[in-house]
């Protein structure tokens, strides 16, 4: 059967049509299947956030929603605070020394304050001297007006020394009293010396020799304090106390109080001294320090006599008390 020119030009374009489009239906349907389904793609939001690389210099913190996230949950000893930019959290403060602290011992005070070697003290045998004039003065009392003086000196070391010690008075042109004592001293601390020796009397009465032994140096609060005792040839035993505090109102200026003691042990009325306390002085010098070798000063000192001794000068027509003032000057070399 023949066909029109018309139906042979229809089904040729029909044909046509089928080929262009083929292509295109084939390219849907294979996009298709191998397109994963929406629900199995993540939505952007929820990617895994690399807090490494991220820069919180630029990131605007008062957009973020810190109140939605529960830090209670948060495991924050797992989490990796270098790479976030934060510093670790330090750890807590132990309650409790890491070594418990040992209680200190008798060794250990021993070890840290060790005795003190005074022999160790001495490092080279080197010879030092010095020789004070505590006090050089003339005296204007109530019964009359005189002189009086007291000196101490030594030769030696630190530890050993040969020691000078001197005191008298005269009044009316006559020595009253003078004595002069040779006595070896150790130092026993860094404050106190040790003294043996020998004291000779020259006045009053006929001049006579003592065996003598003390000790003097810086008691506590500064107190210059020296006691010796002395036994006589008759078998007499006397002993002398003396109490000296430097008080400085300034740099030069110093005042002086000073107290001294004599005491004997029986009655002796030849030299008119009686057992028991025999004199009290006490006195109060002011002196300016021009250097600390020379020092004129001024005071007033009081003198009183008790028991036996009292009774022997009175009966001489000497006076039991006295009250003087005092100028004089105060040298060391």
């Amino acid at each position: 059967m023949s066909r029109s020119p018309l139906t042979a030009l229809s089904a040729l374009s029909a044909a046509l049509l089928l080929a262009l489009a083929a292509p295109a239906w084939a390219q849907s349907h294979a996009g298709h299947a191998t397109a994963p389904t929406t629900t199995d793609a993540p939505p952007a939001d929820d990617r895994p956030i690399d807090h490494g690389s991220m820069d919180h210099t630029k990131m605007d913190h008062s957009m973020m929603d810190h109140g939605s996230a529960d830090h209670s949950q948060m495991d924050h000893s797992t989490m990796d605070h270098a790479a976030m930019g934060h510093a670790p959290p330090k750890p807590p403060a132990p309650t409790e020394p890491l070594e418990p602290i040992p209680a200190v011992t008798a060794a250990d005070r021993l070890a840290a304050f060790p005795p003190i070697d005074h022999g160790a003290m001495e490092h080279a045998p080197e010879i030092h001297s010095l020789l004070l004039v505590n006090r050089f003065e003339h005296w204007d009392g109530q019964h009359g007006s005189g002189q009086a003086w007291e000196a101490s000196g030594w030769v030696g070391g630190n530890i050993h020394r040969l020691w000078l010690r001197s005191e008298g008075e005269r009044s009316d042109g006559r020595t009253g009293s003078a004595d002069l004592e040779v006595m070896y001293g150790r130092s026993v601390s860094p404050w106190w010396d040790v003294l043996v020796g020998v004291k000779q009397d020259f006045r009053p009465a006929d001049s006579r020799t003592w065996a003598a032994v003390g000790i003097q140096g810086l008691a506590p609060y500064k107190f210059e304090t020296s006691a010796t005792a002395y036994l006589g040839e008759s078998g007499q035993l006397a002993a002398t106390v003396e109490v000296e505090y430097e008080l400085l109102l300034t740099n030069r200026l110093i005042l002086q109080p000073l107290l001294e003691a004599t005491f004997s042990a029986k009655d002796e009325p030849a030299y008119r001294t009686g057992a028991g306390l025999n004199k009290v002085e006490a006195g109060l010098r002011l002196r300016y320090e021009f250097s600390r070798r020379f020092a004129p000063y001024i005071g007033i000192s009081h003198e009183r006599l008790f028991g036996a001794t009292a009774d022997y000068h009175e009966a001489a027509a000497e006076h039991a008390r006295d009250t003087r003032w005092v100028a004089g000057v105060r040298v060391w070399f």
